[in-house]
Formats: structure tokens, sequence, C-alpha cells
């Protein structure tokens, strides 16, 4: 339930409110935007007379949210989120990322040159692979430690911002200075481990699941911000349907369709959603123009001998030219 409060509401009013609603067991989120304040009830309200809330002198409208993410839901937060990082780096309400980086992080030299050269072309973020979730487990599985000291180095050069994908609880300490926590598509719904990311409050990008609906999507948001850390950016990295053509199908529908039902930025990975590097740049260009928060793509400077997935990475040139074509269609959407 969403509680909407009238304009010039006296700050008193609002305490005594909120009061209230705590008495009778509900949990109140606040939301104050620059012409409405919003309270979210936290709980079963199934049984609760909305009458006896819309009783108040300082209540204009109740409202019952059907959906079973509260947090995420846009009627609670009708603003876009922005989240920013601590070099200043804004992801969403208008604010387009690109992030860019090799798919793990292989060698010093490797990760400081692709680090410059993707900084170079536009990218504001660095990303890069230091413990991999293979399907195969004979598959490269990451440097680890190792690869996030190689990260900060390369951020200690160029300034980029990183983020790096986090497997479970226990590696929480490694990731103290990465700007940006990932959790894979693969651990969308490990749920120990978002509750875990929700009780800190660095942002976490939050892939969606090889067949997750938006729903299971939005709930797995649910359980980081149930936490109280609201720094959450969705992404859109394809799911898992009949064609084999790919190596997964990009759900371009699903951008204009959570901006719809949620205030967090929706990103999309390009890269991961064919597996095919040819196919990134025509998909960027679509994501694009369907209106995402950001970009996160594969770069590597020698694809053909990656240790992974170099066959959907882009060479630095190949960014380059890519990110070129971003930038002059984001300043042509701005003109229309």
């Amino acid at each position: 339930m969403i509680v909407k409060l009238r304009k010039n509401v006296k700050v008193e009013q609002i305490e005594k409110l909120i009061g209230f609603i705590e008495s009778l067991g509900f949990e109140v989120d606040c939301s104050f935007g620059e012409n409405t304040t919003l309270l979210g009830l936290i709980g079963d309200t199934s049984g609760l007379d909305s009458s006896i809330i819309k009783s108040f002198e300082a209540v204009d409208e109740i409202i019952r949210i059907q959906e079973p993410y509260k947090r995420a839901n846009r009627k609670f937060h009708p603003e876009d989120t922005v989240v920013t990082l601590e070099n200043g780096t804004k992801i969403g309400g208008g604010n387009f990322c690109l992030i860019a980086g090799p798919c793990s992080v292989e060698s010093e030299e490797q990760i400081i040159e692709v680090a410059k050269r993707v900084k170079d072309s536009g990218a504001n973020i660095l990303r890069g692979g230091a413990f991999k979730p293979r399907t195969s487990p004979y598959s490269f599985q990451g440097k680890g430690e190792a690869a996030l000291k190689l990260l900060l180095k390369a951020k200690e050069i160029t300034g980029l911002p990183i983020i790096s994908e986090i497997m479970e609880i226990g590696q929480l300490p490694l990731f103290e200075d990465v700007d940006i926590l990932q959790v894979g598509a693969r651990n969308m719904q490990n749920f120990d481990l978002l509750k875990a990311l929700g009780k800190q409050s660095k942002p976490v990008l939050l892939k969606r699941g090889l067949s997750a609906t938006y729903e299971e999507l939005l709930m797995a948001a649910e359980y980081i911000m149930s936490e109280g850390n609201d720094n959450v950016i969705l992404c859109e990295r394809g799911i898992r349907t009949f064609e084999t053509g790919v190596r997964n199908t990009l759900d371009i529908t699903a951008i204009p369709v959570l901006h719809e039902k949620t205030h967090l930025p929706v990103i999309v990975d390009p890269s991961h959603s064919s597996g095919v590097s040819r196919l990134v740049k025509p998909l960027s260009l679509a994501s694009v123009g369907a209106s995402c928060d950001g970009l996160i793509i594969e770069v590597h400077n020698d694809p053909e001998n990656a240790l992974c997935d170099g066959n959907q990475s882009l060479r630095p040139d190949e960014f380059d030219d890519m990110a070129r074509s971003i930038f002059r269609l984001k300043e042509a959407m701005m003109v229309v």
C-alpha cells in the first residue's frame, strides 16, 4: 500500500502519520520527490482498512500495490533512481553509462592496455572478471584475488571506477575497493548472497537469469533493497530461447517494460546476449534506441587468444568505432 501525501504537509503531520502506521505493525519507507511525498507500507496490508489512514489530514490518496515487489516498484518511487559512484559517475535518470573491459582479467599488461583504450573511447567504468562461474568445471575460472588487485591498479592509473562479479558471501571482504558488485545471471536467485549485498551500501549490478521473468528479476532486486541497499542496477543480458543461431536472445522489450515497472536503472549486455562479436554493435544501437541507461561490453586486446569468451569480445578499435556510433545516436535522440 502507498500513501500519497498532500502538498505542503508539515513535518509534524508526517511524523504523526508514520507513528500511527508503525503502531499497526507496518514498516514505512518514505519517498520524497520534488512535487510528491509517498509513504510505502511494508507488510501484509490486505486486512487494513484504508479509510483509517485516509482520515489523517496529511493524506491525499491511498494506492494499493498488487505486485509483490514494493521498494523496486515505480508506483512507490515515481522518479528514476540515480546511482552515484564515489567519483561522481551517475547511472540512471538520463545519465548514460558505458562499461567496458575484458571478460576476465588475464595479466597486468592486458587490463591496463584495455582500460586506457576504452577510456579514450568514452567508457566511464571498467569491467573485468576475477571470479568466473563457468558451465564446465574444466574451463578457466578466473585469477581471483590477484585479478582484483590488477583491476585496482588499472583503476589507479586510469581513474575509471571498476565493476567485477562476486559469487559468494565469503568474497565480500575482497571487494571492499570495487565500485560496483556484479551478480551474474546464475546467481540472480542466490537469495542469501542478495541479502548480504543488501546489508552494505555499495551499488549492485543485478543480471537477469537465463530464463527469469521480469517479475522474478524485480523480486531479486527486492531482496537487495529490502535489506536497505537501494543502489541497484538491473541488467538485461539475453535469455535462453529455442533459437540456436546465437548464444542467447536479447530481449529488447525488457528495456521499456522494466522502465514502466521500476524506477531502477536498466542497462544491457550485448556481448552475452549473442555471444558473437559482430552482433555487439547492432544490438548496442538497438538497446540505446530503446532508451537503456547504459551498456556493459566485453573488450579484449587479443580476442583470438583470450582465456574466456574471446568470440564475443570487441577489439579496442572496434569498440572505439561502436562508441562513436552510440554517442551520435544519443545526440540524435536528444534532438528528437
